[in-house]
């Protein structure tokens, strides 16, 4: 009788239809704000195996946390007043964060600079993710338990009301999680995605209690919060401290920014983590990788003749930089993330000459091998893997088999270059373990540190000759700054002696690998701003 009597407070509720609409628009949220979380946190603390796990802990966490508090409360009180405020508030909550939560992260990161000399990675996301997600998730983890209470009548239909609601929840969710990743963050970004699903749940608020015909300040309040956050929350930018870039946007898969200057464009697609592709353009070297990776060719049997294919095309500053210095070179590039090759087109002049293919670097190896099979014998003198983000690397191309497939994509005498974006020194470190990977496919390995950075470029091949053709191929060079390039590249060139640490597609724990050698980097870079803290106070910081 009590609960009837709560249900007559609310009309709309005579009928269950708007509570299962209730879940299924709860479970839809929270896997939005789940993958929005994922993209909120990329640009700052990359997209990696690692931050993916504590984001779905944390939200595990609060939705525990919510289904327990929800069932007791609905014990202790079946008003579904409460339940439905709860979702105001946190609607409200999740509108809010892509205008606070970047304000938090800066926040964070700046706090545990000073404070923490370890794994400042791993405390930075768990820290945003605690203050930014647990506290609306929480709410929403309650809907569930109070859901149950309020629909179901009898011990004798309870089985079925619960199972009906469980498959409202369910449904929402798998909208829930292919809505973002397809359709809205491709469309209208991260920020905007939090507003629509934090508007659906205001929405479904607000329908509930103009019903009730009460709540009408605090539903006016959260309305004009709602309003607030949206303009605010879609005028700040993930780098919403740089005020010249050129571009600034998100793809499917990757945050993308563009920064533009009277020497050179360049292409990030992390704020906290550099560059990836540039453009020099007055057509010189780089500066970058790209130069020391320019011996690849020289080593091979191929030569300035050499067929060239690069795995993580980016924007072409490879490919572009090889036919700039090797007019006679022919390149080409995969690239899976068809915006990039966009903005290369749009940005930093590349060719549309040059074949890219979107596609997968892995994938697109199998189905060279598939075309091998079939008589079509596709082969390079050059391949270029350059998939390898800050710790984001795909474990897939980091493997053993995955390197058997490049070796098989080689011509006689082809060499191998892989791009490794940490150096790690240590015996355990992730270059070691890539290193030995490749050592385990190709007979003849060698590395090269690139000056003034922390990458390292790998050369391998199953020629015994590559640094006799180096040296050769040097001589014919015409270019005094290729040659003196070509020089120091040759002495910085250590071969390489395998300690037989394998990656397999079964074993490759790149994430932890890779945490711990860019641990490292930014332990040693945060040494200036702790001293400067430590002399200067906050306003040290500051200036």
């Amino acid at each position: 009788m009590e609960q009837n009597a709560e249900h007559k407070k609310a009309p709309i509720l005579n009928h269950k239809a708007y509570l299962y609409l209730t879940e299924f628009f709860s479970g839809m949220s929270v896997m939005a704000v789940e993958l929005g979380a994922s993209r909120l946190l990329a640009p700052y603390f990359s997209s990696s195996q690692i931050v993916w796990t504590i984001i779905i802990g944390t939200i595990m966490i609060a939705m525990a946390l919510g289904n327990y508090f929800g069932g007791k409360s609905a014990d202790k009180d079946p008003d579904p007043d409460r339940l439905y405020k709860r979702i105001l508030i946190s609607a409200v909550w999740i509108a809010a964060i892509p205008f606070i939560g970047k304000l938090v992260i800066l926040g964070v990161s700046a706090l545990l600079i000073v404070t923490v000399s370890t794994n400042l990675l791993i405390w930075a996301s768990f820290i945003v993710c605690m203050v930014l997600f647990v506290f609306p998730l929480f709410l929403l983890g309650t809907v569930t338990p109070s859901l149950v209470k309020y629909t179901t009548d009898s011990l004798n239909d309870n089985g079925r009301t619960v199972g009906t609601l469980g498959a409202f929840n369910t449904i929402g969710s798998i909208i829930g999680t292919f809505a973002p990743t397809f359709i809205t963050i491709p469309a209208v970004g991260t920020a905007v995605t939090f507003l629509i699903f934090s508007g659906v749940l205001l929405l479904l608020a607000l329908v509930y209690f103009i019903s009730s015909h009460r709540c009408r300040i605090r539903c006016a309040v959260c309305t004009v919060l709602f309003i607030g956050f949206c303009i605010s929350g879609t005028a700040l930018g993930f780098a919403f401290w740089e005020k010249s870039l050129a571009y600034e946007g998100e793809s499917v898969y990757n945050y993308l920014q563009v920064k533009d200057s009277d020497e050179k464009t360049v292409l990030s697609t992390n704020v906290l983590f550099g560059v990836q592709s540039i453009y020099m353009k007055n057509g010189g070297l780089s500066g970058l990788y790209y130069d020391t990776a320019m011996a690849a060719p020289l080593m091979s049997a191929g030569g300035e003749k050499s067929e060239l294919l690069i795995l993580g095309m980016g924007t072409g500053t490879y490919a572009k930089q090889c036919l700039s210095c090797f007019p006679d070179m022919q390149a080409e590039g995969v690239e899976i993330d068809s915006k990039i090759t966009d903005l290369a087109y749009e940005y930093f002049q590349l060719d549309r000459n040059i074949k890219v293919t979107e596609y997968d670097g892995r994938a697109y190896l199998e189905a060279l091998r598939a075309k091998r099979r079939s008589g079509e014998d596709k082969r390079y003198d050059v391949i270029m893997v350059d998939a390898y983000q800050d710790i984001t690397i795909p474990f897939q191309m980091s493997t053993r088999e995955f390197f058997t497939l490049v070796k098989e994509s080689l011509r006689d005498g082809g060499v191998m270059v892989v791009n490794m974006n940490m150096r790690s020194d240590g015996e355990d470190g992730i270059n070691e373990y890539l290193a030995d990977t490749v050592s385990e496919v190709f007979s003849q390995v060698y590395s090269a540190d690139v000056i003034g950075s922390t990458n390292r470029e790998l050369f391998a091949s199953n020629s015994e000759d590559m640094l006799a053709t180096l040296s050769q191929n040097t001589e014919k060079l015409q270019r005094a700054d290729l040659i003196d390039l070509m020089d120091s590249i040759s002495r910085r060139l250590i071969r390489y002696e395998s300690k037989n640490r394998i990656l397999t597609d079964d074993k490759a724990p790149v994430e932890l690998l890779g945490m711990r050698a860019i641990d490292k980097i930014i332990s040693e870079e945060l040494e200036y701003y702790k001293k400067k803290f430590k002399e200067e106070g906050i306003s040290g910081l500051l200036g």
